[in-house]
């Protein structure tokens, strides 16, 4: 469980003995709801609900975890990490109850004791039978000092339970007999989300949750696998089902690395498997697969979601009577930003973050979310329990309460703009972008809020490695702020991306590539033009990758640099913006048209052609070989 921020600084820890006093008096200070990142609207109410600050004995909590009892009671799940906010140190399993839905909340339970050692990675779920509350859970021995486990980890299953509807719980057993067979000798996690009961077809009654493991060949890690965990006798036994590998080369490089991944039966039986995908060459943070018979198998290997933006974090899945719900980060580098979406198709397809709803623009990290007296309720009721803070992710543990009609309604199609590249679909306008008179026929005004183009993904939209030509008309006239024309690919340092902006503050444009070569660093190249060209008039820019050289041309005049080898589209998100950066954090104010990228390097005489066109007509003097996007940007069609 990479932290990736910023830990927070050790708190002294009180005797234990002492803490159910603490922790009754923390409780009351729980049950009052915060102001803090929560919408004002009367259907969502929000609570920190763990919190170092006020609950004595912690430096940190992290991982939650939730499920509802068969009586009705909300058990609130996480790490209390004792020392500092690391992964590997003096870790507790901790417990909050709450019996009226989330409204108000007990006080906290310590129910696995680390002792020094890390007990952690919370997998819950619930017997609908006996009502018997399982929890799987993850141990390894606690690393003096904090920090990361050593790899190879050593990492084993356990399993508790409760009868009393979470009030008092068993002694831990191992399951490593079970379910720890011996080539997954080195990271082991359980969830960390909860696991589900099936309702429907043959394997009714069955308990799932997932796992993550990898291969140890004595040097070095040379597999990952995503697997499913079974019982069909309430959780007395666990069999290892449904179980995706995916290897690792000599040189460190993968396709694939499906991990803490959550879960949701469909409609029909089958179970939807979401889960986090770290540093792969395919395309896209999140991945999903399908198990049509009960957990035992996957109907195929996990496949990347490119433009389902998230970044590397663990993320929760929930389904509703109208919907699919997952709870995830929206900016696709950093955790921040937490946000609801909504699939209408049972998770084959998902919403874009300008559909989702927005919790908090706080960074957010580690999320798990149930629904509050079942599926079927008219509005249903979901509870949200998510890492969250105004300076870190990890600050503290927060529990939101929503309905569904908080959730943004369904929107039908966006107006869409034509892509004249073979076999593409047009691209979505936003916001309010309009038509505006342009360079050759008619141009996108966009009014640097909202406004932008986003074409949908299609697997001849990534360069790799390739060559490539990027060919944009602009007019502006701001004279601060920065303004992207074209977006492709992530964003941040470390995500390969291609991308063309104006930056008048700094009298220029500007672009840049990040390109990752094997399992090197990624490397980046910058190159700018020595004007704004911010004065009210058409320019043209066209930014290429040829060979070992990196240029920008602005009507005519050519900066040039080194070129990084390497994908510039691989191991991140995907998306292709024109007008916005692909974390909607910075728009174009201006008139854009006529943008086009070839997946080859065009010849200078060929960049000349492109700025004479339209005096005797685009179809007669088109440059068309290796065109992978083509927006005229003359026409929107549909409307809003």
């Amino acid at each position: 469980m990479p932290s990736g921020l910023r830990a927070r600084l050790p708190k002294a820890r009180p005797r234990r003995a002492l803490r159910p006093l603490l922790a009754a008096l923390a409780a009351l200070a729980v049950a009052a709801p915060t102001a803090q990142a929560a919408p004002s609207a009367a259907d969502f109410t929000q609570q920190v609900l763990f919190k170092a600050s006020q609950d004595p004995g912690y430096a940190c909590f992290r991982i939650p975890a939730v499920v509802q009892t068969k009586a009705g009671t909300l058990l609130a799940f996480a790490e209390g990490r004792v020392n500092d906010c690391t992964d590997a140190g003096d870790i507790d399993l901790v417990l909050k109850r709450s019996t009226d839905g989330g409204r108000t909340w007990g006080p906290l339970q310590v129910i696995n004791e680390g002792a020094g050692d890390t007990h952690g990675n919370p997998a819950p779920m619930v017997d609908r039978e006996s009502g018997r509350i399982l929890l799987a859970e993850t141990w390894n021995p606690g690393k003096p000092g904090g920090g990361n486990c050593d790899v190879p980890c050593e990492r084993t299953p356990h399993l508790q339970y409760s009868d009393d509807d979470g009030r008092t719980w068993s002694k831990p057993r191992d399951l490593s007999d079970q379910i720890l067979p011996e080539h997954w000798n080195s990271w082991y996690a359980t969830g960390p989300v909860h696991g589900i009961q099936l309702k429907q077809g043959p394997h009714a009654g069955r308990l799932v949750f997932g796992v993550n493991t990898e291969t140890w060949n004595g040097s070095r890690v040379t597999a990952n696998h995503a697997a499913l965990i079974l019982s069909d006798d309430g959780g007395d036994t666990w069999k290892i089902g449904a179980t995706d590998s995916w290897p690792i080369a000599q040189d460190g490089t993968f396709r694939q690395k499906p991990s803490e991944v959550t879960l949701t039966e469909r409609g029909n039986g089958e179970i939807y498997v979401s889960g986090r995908e770290q540093d792969g060459t395919d395309l896209g943070h999140r991945t999903h697969a399908v198990s049509r018979d009960g957990g035992a198998t996957f109907d195929g290997k996990f496949r990347a979601i490119p433009d389902l933006y998230a970044p590397q974090v663990q993320c929760a899945t929930v389904g509703l009577e109208s919907r699919m719900l997952l709870s995830c980060p929206a900016d696709p580098d950093r955790r921040r930003t937490m946000m609801v979406r909504s699939s209408y198709d049972e998770g084959r397809t998902w919403e874009s973050v300008d559909r989702g709803t927005v919790v908090t623009t706080d960074w957010s990290g580690y999320s798990d979310m149930v629904a509050i007296g079942g599926a079927d309720s008219s509005p249903a009721t979901v509870g949200l329990l998510y890492e969250g803070g105004a300076v870190d992710a990890r600050d503290e543990i927060r529990f939101a309460r929503f309905t569904e009609d908080w959730l943004k309604p369904r929107r039908g199609p966006d107006p869409t703009t034509p892509d004249l590249a073979s076999g593409a679909p047009g691209g979505a306008v936003l916001g309010g972008a309009r038509q505006t008179p342009g360079r050759f026929g008619g141009a996108l005004a966009l009014d640097g809020r909202d406004d932008a183009v986003r074409l949908p993904y299609r697997s001849q939209l990534p360069l790799y490695e390739k060559d490539f030509t990027a060919s944009v008309w602009f007019r502006y006239s701001a004279a601060s702020g920065n303004h992207p024309l074209l977006w492709m690919g992530g964003v941040g340092t470390n995500q390969p991306q291609v991308w063309l902006r104006a930056e008048p503050g700094s009298g220029r444009i500007t672009g840049l590539m990040t390109a990752r070569d094997g399992a090197a660093a990624p490397r980046s190249a910058w190159v700018r033009s020595p004007s704004a060209h911010n004065d009210g008039a058409w320019h043209h820019a066209v930014l290429r990758r040829s060979g070992g050289e990196f240029s920008l041309t602005v009507d005519g005049a050519k900066a040039a640099t080194a070129a990084a080898p390497g994908s510039v589209t691989r191991t991140s998100g995907f998306g292709v913006h024109i007008g916005q950066r692909v974390d909607s954090r910075q728009h174009f104010a201006g008139a854009l048209d006529e943008v086009r990228v070839w997946d080859r390097a065009l010849s200078d005489a060929e960049v000349k052609r492109l700025g004479r066109q339209g005096q005797q007509g685009r179809a007669k003097s088109a440059v068309t070989r290796g065109t992978v996007l083509w927006l005229p940007m003359d026409r929107i069609n549909g409307s809003r």
